[in-house]
């Protein structure tokens, strides 16, 4: 498998925050060859046939990333997933469950945009339960049936069109908007200058230089969202601000936005 440093990268970042049956996942997506394929053809449908912006290993490894780090911040401030909750599993099993989500969300991308959550789902079901059964015994039919529905449910809601209910799905909706930095716009900024109608969702997420999530001052997670220019605010308000009022994490995060150098507008 070819990949590039910035996805070597974040793999690193991921699996060192990462222990236990969490862990064990994590590297069994990242060495599958089959995963990489359908990311990378995913990116290619995305950009090239269609001008949207990254939705390929790079992406689905900082979506990853991002709601690994606000399932830690909940995790230490004593919140409880709800397959622990519900004691049809442990805190590690929600994790796996929100870190198969997370790494292929979008694999549906490789068909088309529309409903591609489902076409996600189809795809990555077969992946979900060769990694099921290989970090749980044969016979533990309940706690792989919850996994494999919180790991799907993760995908069913990642475009905040359809009503999801868990904490663990909630984070996987968030860590996917969060990816919201220039760079991911910059590749079909790049493949096409001229105007098209629309284009204020690509203007506004070039405008985002950093998010940075770490804890909050009254809520367990933090989101701080950096501009260079308040065209940004829209990406803020239309899209990202959207997905967080619809999810069950959302009664945790505090979200700050707002120009470099200027005052932060508080959002939550």
């Amino acid at each position: 498998m070819n990949k590039s440093m910035k996805q070597i990268q974040l793999e690193k970042k991921i699996l060192n925050l990462l222990d236990g049956k969490a862990l064990k996942t994590a590297e069994l997506l990242f060495d599958d060859p089959q995963i990489q394929a359908l990311q990378e053809y995913a990116n290619i449908v995305s950009i090239k046939r269609l001008g949207f912006n990254d939705h390929g290993p790079v992406h689905m490894r900082k979506a990853t990333l991002n709601t690994i780090m606000m399932f830690q911040l909940l995790n230490q401030a004593g919140i409880k997933m709800h397959l622990e909750k519900e004691n049809v599993g442990t805190a590690d099993d929600s994790l796996v469950g929100v870190i198969m989500a997370s790494l292929m969300h979008d694999l549906g991308m490789t068909i088309a945009r529309d409903s591609h959550e489902f076409l996600s789902i189809q795809i990555a079901t077969p992946f979900i339960d060769k990694v099921l059964d290989a970090i749980h015994k044969k016979d533990e039919y309940n706690t792989k049936a919850a996994i494999r529905s919180i790991a799907i449910e993760g995908i069913f809601g990642h475009m905040a069109t359809h009503t999801i209910h868990s904490l663990e799905a909630g984070l996987v909706l968030i860590g996917d908007g969060s990816d919201m930095e220039k760079g991911r716009a910059r590749i079909p900024a790049m493949l096409s200058k001229k105007v098209r109608p629309g284009d204020i969702h690509r203007t506004s997420a070039s405008a985002i230089q950093k998010v940075k999530i770490h804890k909050g001052e009254e809520r367990p997670i933090r989101i701080d969202v950096e501009m260079n220019a308040s065209v940004g605010f829209f990406q803020i308000e239309e899209v990202f601000f959207p997905k967080i009022n619809i999810s069950p994490v959302k009664p945790y995060i505090e979200l700050y936005a707002g120009v470099i150098d200027r005052d932060m507008l508080k959002y939550l």
